[in-house]
């Protein structure tokens, strides 16, 4: 990660430290890449809107979300659909960062919060409440607890001195299965109908959602998607290694602290709201990078990337078998599931997969 320079003045040679191509740098192809997503986010966006039993023409969206317009349409618009398409999106966004977040502070493109068992943990508190408490308990605190709860877990067990990526990633591979365990007996346990709830619940579903899933996680967001970009360049930093780091002066274990604590925060309150919608954590950030041409997946990049997978996916849900609302969780596991594939062909070609 250095270059060696010769002084002309002196005749030295001294050491140069590079600086990466990551996240942080403005540049006109990530620029370019944000602007082109968020124009295709826009259209699904406004093409999911209008889909449904009672078709909208997606030009008369826009001046239905300000009330302009029939008022059948404005109260189908605002009250009925986008409260749904707002959760797409918010959710979409915090899954992918918060993917963009573990894979840099791990150093590992297949680190993400459903593959390392924030999202296991999330779920299973979730699912307690459902079972235990009927579905009347708070779901967004119950995700978040579980998540918080799960990365502290994991975070103990990978300290050995400190909390390296590697280890980070196998304990959290172990813990997620111990997670999908306790979840399994928990709906071994349930009444049937609370079992439906929670099972409809799993596969990530955005059917139904109103208001009340909307609000949580748009407050999360508004805080937590800030607290990434002001912590940007401690994530830069350990994208660089434990050792570059510290050379540069970043408290590596202060700092992975921080961003893992942002990123739980992020996907348990995008799995309360939506259930564990896999892949979009693992997948986005890995788009976002290589579309933007970075080292390391851009934060706002992945944002606009995971809004804009949801969205489609969920899209994509309603139209591929008439009459039927499938999961959108469907939808993106069998996409990201290809994607998972081939991004281990790749990274085993290029012989860091182990």
């Amino acid at each position: 990660m250095s270059h060696l320079e010769l002084s002309r003045t002196t005749g030295r040679a001294t050491f140069r430290l590079a600086r990466p191509a990551v996240s942080g740098v403005l540049r006109p192809r990530l620029v370019l890449c944000c602007v082109g997503i968020t124009a295709l986010l826009f259209v699904v966006f406004c093409v999911g809107i209008a889909t449904g039993d009672y078709p909208v023409s997606p030009l008369r969206v826009v001046p239905a979300l300000f009330g302009a317009g029939d008022a059948g349409q404005v109260f189908i618009v605002q009250e009925l659909r986008l409260p749904r398409a707002l959760t797409a999106v918010l959710a979409g966004a915090a899954f992918a960062v918060s993917g963009a977040i573990f894979q840099t502070i791990t150093r590992n493109p297949l680190a993400s919060p459903d593959m390392i068992g924030i999202n296991a943990g999330a779920t299973t508190a979730v699912v307690a409440g459902i079972v235990v408490g009927g579905g009347g308990l708070a779901l967004p605190p119950l995700g978040l607890v579980g998540g918080l709860v799960t990365a502290a877990l994991i975070y103990l067990l990978a300290w050995r001195g400190g909390a390296t990526g590697y280890r980070i990633v196998l304990v959290g591979i172990a813990v997620s299965w111990m997670c999908a365990s306790a979840t399994d007996y928990l709906l071994t346990r349930a009444q049937l109908s609370e079992a439906q709830n929670a099972v409809g619940w799993l596969v990530g579903n955005l059917n139904g959602r109103g208001w009340e899933s909307v609000r949580p996680l748009t407050a999360a967001v508004v805080v937590l998607l800030p607290a990434t970009i002001l912590l940007g360049r401690w994530t830069r930093t350990l994208h660089l290694g434990d050792e570059v780091a510290r050379g540069l002066g970043t408290p590596v274990q202060l700092a992975r602290l921080c961003l893992v604590v942002v990123g739980v925060a992020l996907v348990a309150f995008a799995t309360a709201a939506t259930g564990p919608v896999l892949f979009v954590a693992l997948a986005a950030p890995q788009i976002a990078q290589r579309l933007a041409g970075l080292s390391a997946p851009p934060v706002v990049a992945s944002a606009l990337t995971g809004a804009l997978m949801v969205s489609a996916s969920d899209l994509v849900a309603r139209w591929l078998i008439p009459d039927v609302d499938l999961p959108v969780g469907v939808v993106t596991g069998a996409l990201g599931a290809a994607f998972l594939l081939w991004l281990l062909v790749r990274t085993n070609r290029a012989g860091s997969g182990g």
